[in-house]
């Protein structure tokens, strides 16, 4: 039986060598080849795509095969290679005047898994009616899949390889003057997760006063000191640790393919995804003074709409993903859009998750403000009204019956109150999320990436994080 590819919160993922094979990846590849086909002119598809990739397992071979399908669809191909970092691949989209893209990683999957993500012609995430046309123009048969060999593809013109670099990072200079910070005199280490960011924050702030010291900046598909390279506890501990011996004055993190941004303090302490969403939109609105709406994914922070409120900016809610977040940031021309899981998109460039981007502007806060990351915290509460507290449980899936179980409790759940707060309304846009009387929520959802359940909440009650944690697990079916 043909293994049926499906598209996720963010393109199509699997175990390399079990449903991740060269076959599968071309025939994801062919079906990309024969959505652009019916999409767009043939004067706009011979404007070609950009492919690359992250550092994962086989990850120079897949790209590769992914460009021998797209060159046998008669499709340039600007080859960008392994180990470019995703917002950069996004920004090539662009700065090429492509298509679109196709990038190779698994992003923050654990070392085992890779995938396969598509992009638009503006860089971002395709939406999910585009994701489902892929989908069904995916062959069953490989003899349906069009291929050249890549060298005779290369020498007919039909695959060149480029450096994305050095468009990206004018491009960088237009959005953010980083000579302040490199002036700054500050110590800043640099988590890259073993992944692509290695090398571009060292790049970009190096030569002068500010000193970087980047850890897991080498090659290693295993992913050591960490269960895989996602930006949050207890992957992180490690590299705050190093931030900690080194005395720095914040630690700067990028996830496998550099497109998320984790952040820690003075204290190499971790500042939670939700929070880094509140100071990044605090430094637009309160320290930059630019205006513009808000988009965000209903799982992540509640002091967005505090923000909106104060400054006068609509804030959109959607579900889970970019594939959700990017086309409405471009509908509403958003000045920040972003998710709970640490991706952050900006105004002026592509509506893509920049882990890159994102750090750099975290710093030029610091910067600006002369404040340290504990004190520029202390900052946004101010203006929220006090510290959120925020929490995510992740349990593997024990069968596709336990998933319906679990919907069909979740589908019939009217809880009057979670953790002791009163539950005000319920939102099933995707997943279940319960809003809560102090303007707080617990959210029940599965993961579109991995076979997982999620239970989040964020909660201005510090002290009942762990009971709006307990009664989600119980809604759900799950053992707290």
């Amino acid at each position: 039986m043909t293994y049926k590819i499906v598209f996720g919160t963010d393109g199509w993922r699997g175990k390399i060598a079990e449903n991740y094979t060269f076959d599968n990846v071309r025939r994801c590849a062919q079906g990309f080849a024969r959505y652009l086909q019916a999409t767009y002119t043939p004067e706009q598809v011979q404007q070609g795509v950009v492919i690359g990739g992250d550092k994962r397992f086989g990850a120079e071979d897949f790209t590769a095969a992914a460009a021998e399908v797209m060159a046998g669809n008669g499709i340039p191909v600007h080859f960008a290679g392994a180990g470019t970092p995703t917002p950069v691949i996004s920004y090539s989209v662009v700065a090429r005047k492509a298509i679109g893209a196709i990038n190779i990683t698994a992003s923050h999957n654990p070392p085992s898994d890779n995938g396969f993500k598509v992009r638009d012609p503006h860089g971002g995430a395709i939406d999910p009616d585009g994701l489902k046309q892929i989908e069904a123009a995916i062959p069953d048969e490989m003899s349906d899949v069009q291929r050249l060999d890549y060298d005779d593809a290369l020498a007919q013109g039909l695959i060149t390889p480029f450096d994305p670099k050095p468009a990206y990072i004018e491009q960088v200079h237009r959005l953010i003057d980083v000579q302040p910070i490199i002036d700054a005199g500050l110590t800043v280490v640099v988590d890259n997760m073993w992944g692509n960011g290695a090398g571009w924050l060292s790049e970009l702030l190096g030569g002068g006063k500010t000193r970087i010291i980047e850890v897991h900046a080498g090659r290693n598909p295993l992913f050591p000191e960490m269960n895989r390279p996602e930006p949050i506890p207890p992957n992180v501990d490690a590299g705050l640790a190093a931030g900690l011996a080194h005395g720095a004055d914040a630690v700067c993190i990028m996830d496998g393919d550099a497109d998320r941004c984790g952040f820690g303090d003075e204290r190499g302490r971790f500042i939670d995804q939700l929070r880094v969403f509140g100071l990044l939109a605090m430094y637009f609105l309160d320290i930059r003074g630019d205006r513009g709406p808000i988009v965000k994914t209903l799982s992540t922070t509640s002091m967005l709409e505090k923000l909106g409120r104060r400054f006068d900016v609509p804030v959109y809610q959607t579900g889970v993903g970019f594939k959700y977040v990017a086309p409405k940031m471009m509908e509403v021309d958003a000045l920040i859009g972003g998710e709970e899981s640490g991706g952050y998109a900006f105004r002026g460039h592509v509506p893509e998750r920049d882990g890159i981007l994102g750090n750099l502007f975290l710093l030029d806060l610091m910067v600006r403000t002369g404040l340290k990351p504990t004190q520029l915290l202390d900052r946004l509460f101010s203006l929220v009204g006090g510290p959120h507290y925020y929490e995510r449980i992740d349990t593997r899936l024990e069968s596709n019956e336990f998933k319906e179980e679990a919907k069909a409790r979740l589908d019939a759940a009217q809880p009057q109150s979670v953790g002791g707060l009163k539950v005000t309304g319920k939102v099933t846009v995707d997943g279940y999320k319960f809003e809560l009387e102090d303007g707080g929520w617990l959210l029940v959802r599965f993961s579109g990436t991995e076979p997982l359940i999620r239970v989040y909440c964020e909660t201005i009650h510090g002290d009942k994080v762990a009971a709006i944690l307990a009664d989600g697990m119980k809604l759900a079916g799950l053992k707290a």
